[in-house]
């Protein structure tokens, strides 16, 4: 049964009604279409925007209530990842189990999807706001994220459009409600190596030239001391080595390559760029032939506390009673785009459950986080 939607002011219609859309990247399913309807009803101007340029067309949804400023956005993506398998309800029926909401985007991020529109609701019983609220939703956030919000923010550059701040709903809190923001995120750096020798007969080494002991000794040089230490606002980069691959089924051939492959996750005392001179740096030191292919999927960035933190921390405080930590621990998010546009922090539901089978948030979350919200929205917008 389709979940309807009546008043708007409660977030759990809305969440249900977006959880039955199966919208995994990179299908729509029409949750955009949902999102749009309810927001239209309190006087939004939508835009869809389509985009195509890293394979099926993606859709964006960007919404704006008001033509003044400061113009407040909150940021999201209506893309899921596959359900998988273990689920003990259906993960798109979005069931109500004993004060909790079951569903696949629950937690990332439909949830706080849901929260956004029940805070403008609740906010607009008290008149219009002196500046504008906008909405930032994407399709493409679980997918390469190259036809998403980068996307949105390049149309809203060519309209001369600008964000004067942004709340990201992406579920932040560990295990309640209230514990953590984040405002930053580390990037991410993906490396594969492949070291060149010749093939030969393992029993005359001698006439070959084996890239085996060649890859341990650029892996050991790579490894061997910590990036940094960390710093005020983030933890030690790390490097974590995800493959080693010879590929060889024989026991009496010497293989002519070898592959590895890490990940380096890095705070701001780094760029994508001078780690990909570290690297290739070290590997040039170890000497033999090498290929070094890196791809970096997200710099590190620091939104610095400031008005929005301490509005949005404020509000925290006052609805749940915590204090919450100013974080940048995690993955990539998109407030890796958004940042360059305007300051961004991140604080959604909790995320215990996020991308594991049953997924599920409690109700009782959701209404606080509306709050929350609600709180900002009149310290920002007006």
């Amino acid at each position: 049964m389709v979940a309807r939607l009546t008043g708007l002011r409660d977030p759990l219609a809305l969440a249900r009604a977006l959880i039955q859309r199966p919208s995994v990247t990179p299908e729509d399913a029409g949750a955009l279409d949902v999102l749009a309807e309810a927001l239209e009803r309190l006087g939004f101007v939508c835009h869809h925007i389509r985009s195509a340029t890293g394979g099926p067309e993606i859709r964006n949804l960007y919404a704006r209530l008001g033509q003044g400023g400061p113009n407040f956005c909150f940021a999201g993506h209506t893309d899921v990842v596959p359900p998988g398998k273990g689920w003990t309800v259906e993960p798109f029926e979005a069931q109500m189990i004993d004060g909790r909401l079951f569903g696949r985007g629950a937690a990332d991020m439909k949830g706080a999807i849901a929260c956004f529109v029940a805070a403008v609701a609740r906010r607009l019983e008290d008149g219009k706001p002196n500046g504008s609220i906008s909405l930032l939703i994407t399709g493409d956030e679980e997918g390469p994220a190259v036809d998403g919000t980068v996307k949105v923010l390049d149309w809203l550059a060519a309209r001369g459009e600008t964000l004067d701040a942004c709340i990201v709903g992406e579920p932040t809190n560990p295990h309640r409600l209230g514990e953590m923001m984040k405002i930053g995120r580390r990037g991410s750096l993906n490396c594969r190596l492949t070291v060149f020798g010749t093939q030969g007969h393992s029993a005359y080494p001698h006439l070959a030239d084996n890239p085996i002991p060649r890859l341990l000794d650029i892996l050991n040089r790579l490894t061997a001391q910590p990036l940094d230490q960390g710093n005020a606002h983030f933890q030690p980069s790390t490097l974590a080595l995800t493959t080693v691959d010879v590929g060889n089924p024989a026991t009496n051939v010497i293989p002519a390559e070898a592959k590895a492959g890490f990940n380096i996750r890095f705070n701001d005392m780094h760029s994508g760029a001078s780690l990909t001179r570290w690297i290739e740096k070290t590997v040039a030191e170890a000497g033999g032939e090498v290929e070094v292919k890196v791809e970096v999927s997200g710099e590190s960035f620091l939104t610095p506390p400031g008005p929005l933190s301490e509005q949005l921390a404020e509000a925290i405080t006052q609805v749940t009673g915590l204090t919450p930590d100013l974080s940048t621990t995690g993955g990539t998010s998109d407030a890796r785009f958004i940042k360059n546009h305007c300051p961004v922090v991140e604080f959604g539901l909790v995320g215990q459950s996020m991308h594991k089978s049953d997924e599920h948030v409690m109700v009782a979350d959701m209404e606080a986080l509306t709050e929350i919200y609600r709180r900002v929205l009149i310290r920002i917008a007006g």
